[in-house]
């Protein structure tokens, strides 16, 4: 990861005016991920951005949240060891929370990783990111973050204000220009359409999306061939809805990973609230040697079809704001 100027607090001020007993394991699987961390992970270019990305990246979102404050350092350390370069967090995971755990893994790893981070959906005018983004890098110790995003785009309606002369995107755009953020994007898994509006109109470097077998709200339609046009980096999340396409006589976790990178994305952002679960999903990232045939991903969206209407109106009302229960 090349160096980048700093800026420091003063002078952006002034321009800008998961369960316990498993992570009781953490010790002894840091011991033994020296010789796992051989077998890589595969990876990917995060579009224009040109830098090389795990295709599996750590979610630092609700689940993670999940897992005692003190052992937060250790699970990162387990992601990173095992292959993962890409950490996901957001302003408004547990209120700021979520960056403040991965401050303090920062404060010793930050160039080992790929850092993005998200100005939240309350925060939709150039001075309001501005503040918001302040505080990140305060939670996060660092003078810069590698992707920043506007966070959870939704309606037609929701878009003008961070498209109107004072919007949040002008925020990004100054802070890209300053380097406090060296890419700029934004998310979405409310609108596939809207999202394909924000894409085709304006200077994003990623953007991230809900994308999964069930299809709902047309991203995997709409949003990723306009992404796919402009060379965006695209990260995909929600390859699991929550959960809310596991179960019995449905697929299982790995084979909705596999769906997810046989789509032309860089990265699947993922949840993984025990340990188990991460080390399962590092093992499918490290198999995953071709995509799917197109006939067995027609099979997997079929199976699925039926959940198609329920999960537009789960991803619709969806907010991970860090309340996550098992």
């Amino acid at each position: 990861m090349r160096s980048h100027d700093k800026i420091s607090r003063r002078e952006f001020l002034e321009r800008s005016s998961l369960a316990v007993g498993a992570v009781a394991a953490v010790p002894a699987l840091l011991a033994a991920g020296s010789a796992e961390a051989a077998v890589s992970i595969p990876r990917r270019t995060l579009g224009r951005t040109g830098v090389s990305v795990s295709i599996l990246a750590m979610g630092c979102g609700s689940r993670f949240l999940a897992y005692p404050a003190e052992q937060a350092t250790s699970v990162l350390e387990r992601a990173v060891g095992l292959g993962i370069n890409y950490l996901d967090t957001a302003a408004d995971y547990g209120k700021g929370e979520s960056e403040t755990r991965v401050g303090r893994f920062l404060a010793t790893r930050r160039r080992d990783v790929f850092l993005a981070t998200k100005v939240p959906p309350s925060a939709r005018t150039r001075d309001a990111a501005m503040r918001e983004v302040d505080a990140s890098l305060k939670r996060l110790q660092t003078d810069h973050v590698d992707l920043l995003h506007l966070h959870g785009l939704g309606d037609e309606a929701d878009l003008a204000k961070i498209e109107a002369a004072d919007g949040a995107l002008k925020a990004l755009y100054e802070l890209r220009a300053q380097k406090v953020a060296r890419f700029v994007g934004m998310t979405s898994h409310a609108n596939g359409a809207v999202m394909a509006t924000a894409i085709e109109r304006h200077d994003l470097d990623c953007v991230q999306m809900a994308m999964n077998p069930a299809r709902a709200l047309r991203f995997e339609e709409l949003a990723l061939p306009a992404a796919n046009r402009k060379n965006l980096g695209v990260i995909l999340m929600k390859v699991t809805a929550q959960d809310k396409l596991l179960g019995a006589g449905r697929a299982d976790a790995a084979s909705l990973l596999r769906y997810a990178w046989s789509l032309p994305i860089s990265t699947a952002v993922c949840g993984m609230p025990k340990l188990e679960f991460l080390e399962a999903n590092v093992a499918a990232a490290q198999a995953f040697a071709s995509p799917l045939s197109p006939a067995e991903m027609d099979r997997l969206r079929k199976q699925y079809a039926v959940q198609t209407v329920a999960m537009a109106r789960f991803f619709e009302s969806h907010l991970d704001d860090g309340a996550w229960t098992t």
